[in-house]
């Protein structure tokens, strides 16, 4: 029987963590091997890239940003800068109008510092940090750089104090920090209310499936088709191997010279594809259209294996 292997994509349910959908998906497919493409807090949910069995080894090659859609509730600080957590102050938020919030957004798009939450799983001397925050201790996380590409108003309640945004941005952005500060700036406090995740490297709402309820057996139409791979890693260029000697030579981690592959240079030509002299990631096929692994380049010409699926010896 062929082993499971690919994507799928989970439209991750409000609260459970992303490694609980990993757990369910591991009895629904029977296998351990199962990862996710970026961690979302219990309260959030969306889209949830999942990667199945050898797949796993593929999630750090898919590409492009994160997208969410996220109310700020403006008047309320907690200590966890989201709703979930305790009130620390209350205050009014000021009268504002579109162009005023348009214009204090721009100090937020871009490459911006923001200071992490409190209750986050980044480590401090080997614990988490929430771990830390729940028994009270005060600690100082240090500022870190992300990427704003995106921050779209798509709504501005002044009766309720609630912010509509759409944002597009790097990995490692924290939208509770966003919300905190936005508030900060404005004044009044604020945190986040709610957030959902439209799209995350490569995967949108349109490739989400449903997380299979809990049960002690699935049956077919239970189970979620799994996505290609190569779907979500047409950015790489490709190389295929020609034939059983040289997919024999891949599997043994050889490495492969195709400067004299004219055809292959004349195809990353017309793609567009600058090919550097060290670290340009291909995506290899064997002869039969099968993915067979990953290689990186070499002094431009020599194609060395980074990821070798069915790997002899």
């Amino acid at each position: 029987m062929k082993k499971p292997f690919g994507f799928i994509a989970i439209d991750k349910p409000i609260g459970l963590t992303s490694h609980d959908c990993v757990n369910r998906l591991r009895k629904v497919y029977g296998i351990k091997k199962i990862g996710h493409g970026g961690t979302l807090d219990p309260s959030v949910t969306g889209v949830l890239p999942i990667a199945i069995g050898d797949a796993t080894r593929l999630i750090s090659y898919l590409k492009g940003s994160k997208v969410y859609k996220g109310a700020i509730q403006l008047g309320k600080s907690t200590n966890t800068d989201d709703l979930e957590g305790d009130l620390i102050n209350t205050k009014q938020w000021p009268s504002m109008d579109i162009n005023f919030l348009e214009n204090l957004f721009d100090q937020f798009r871009g490459e911006i510092e923001q200071k992490p939450p409190a209750f986050s799983s980044i480590h401090i001397k080997g614990e988490r940090a929430y771990k830390r925050a729940r028994k009270g201790e005060n600690f100082e996380l240090p500022n870190k750089k992300v990427i704003i590409n995106e921050l779209k108003l798509i709504n501005w309640s002044p009766l309720t104090g609630e912010i509509v945004i759409e944002i597009n941005c790097s990995a490692g952005t924290y939208i509770r920090s966003l919300a905190r500060d936005i508030g900060i700036k404005i004044g009044c406090g604020g945190c986040l209310k709610s957030l959902r995740r439209i799209k995350s490297n490569g995967f949108t709402e349109n490739h989400s499936v449903m997380l299979p309820k809990k049960s002690d057996k699935y049956s077919e139409k239970e189970i979620p088709e799994i996505l290609n791979p190569m779907n979500f890693l047409n950015h790489l260029p490709t190389f295929k191997l020609k034939s059983q000697e040289e997919n024999i030579s891949w599997r043994s981690g050889r490495r492969i010279n195709f400067s004299t592959r004219k055809e292959d240079l004349l195809r990353l030509k017309r793609n567009k594809i600058e090919l550097k002299d060290n670290n340009t990631n291909f995506l290899v096929f064997d002869e039969k259209d099968n993915i067979a692994g990953i290689a990186e380049t070499i002094d431009g010409s020599i194609l060395k294996p980074k990821i070798v699926f069915n790997a002899i010896g």
